[in-house]
């Protein structure tokens, strides 16, 4: 079937009385803009509103990114950072409501960060900046943002990210660990509650146990030091006989 086909009805669906997630014009047409089926593997499921896992991460249902969205409410010409680009499908639908230009988002997984911008290229949206980042650090060389947007969840907002924020800027995240609610952010204040959610926790420090290279945590790298710095050298070495050299 054709793919614009299938949009529109996915976006009927996300307008309609039963989920009515979708409630702004702006963001129904950037979601009948963006071609799914450049982010997901399967064509016959990009469109199918369910969630489903791809190197080791999440890939949110379409209904999901339309919550997150709605929440964060951007406008033309804000300045968005995505935390979690993951496929780089909510990358894709920004860029639609803010111009490409204006989009940037951070993975702390390498492999993901090469996907997103794979598929945003593919999808016309390369001009979208992924880089490789922890996500409670944000990406300061390019604050202040406009909006800020978590996909994955945090007890509380990351200290770093409100400090990247514009002053009359929004950060939407999902807040808590076992019971989880999104929330919008606003002067550190949390200004409105959209329902409860359920999305994995953020990973800080590189921590990524899954993915063929490991990125290693600062813990890690400091015992790393901590062992070089008290490794004994041939010298210190009981079992050479260095008399036998003088």
């Amino acid at each position: 079937m054709n793919p614009a086909v299938l949009r529109d009805d996915m976006v009927a669906s996300l307008e309609h009385e039963s989920k009515r997630v979708l409630r702004s014009e702006a963001l129904s047409v950037a979601f009948r803009s963006v071609p799914r089926e450049s982010f997901v593997p399967d064509e016959r499921g990009a469109y199918a509103d369910r969630p489903f896992e791809q190197h080791g991460t999440r890939v949110l249902a379409p209904s999901t990114v339309a919550r997150l969205l709605e929440a964060l409410a951007p406008r033309e010409g804000d300045s968005v950072l995505i935390v979690g680009a993951g496929v780089g499908y909510t990358a894709a639908v920004c860029a639609e409501l803010v111009g490409v230009q204006n989009v940037h988002a951070v993975d702390i997984a390498r492999r993901l960060v090469w996907e997103a911008r794979e598929n945003l290229g593919r999808a016309g949206y390369g001009a979208v900046l992924v880089d490789r980042r922890n996500g409670d650090r944000g990406l300061p060389e390019y604050a202040p943002f406009d909006r800020i947007v978590l996909e994955a969840a945090a007890v509380r907002p990351p200290t770093e990210l409100l400090a990247q924020l514009a002053p009359d800027g929004r950060l939407v995240m999902p807040m808590g660990l076992g019971e989880q609610s999104l929330v919008a952010i606003e002067d550190g204040e949390v200004v409105k509650r959209h329902g409860t959610v359920a999305f994995a926790p953020m990973l800080v420090e590189s921590e990524r146990a899954d993915t063929v290279e490991r990125n290693r945590t600062a813990r890690e790298d400091r015992e790393f030091a901590e062992r070089a710095a008290e490794r004994k050298r041939g010298w210190e070495q009981n079992w050479i006989d260095w008399e036998q050299y003088r």
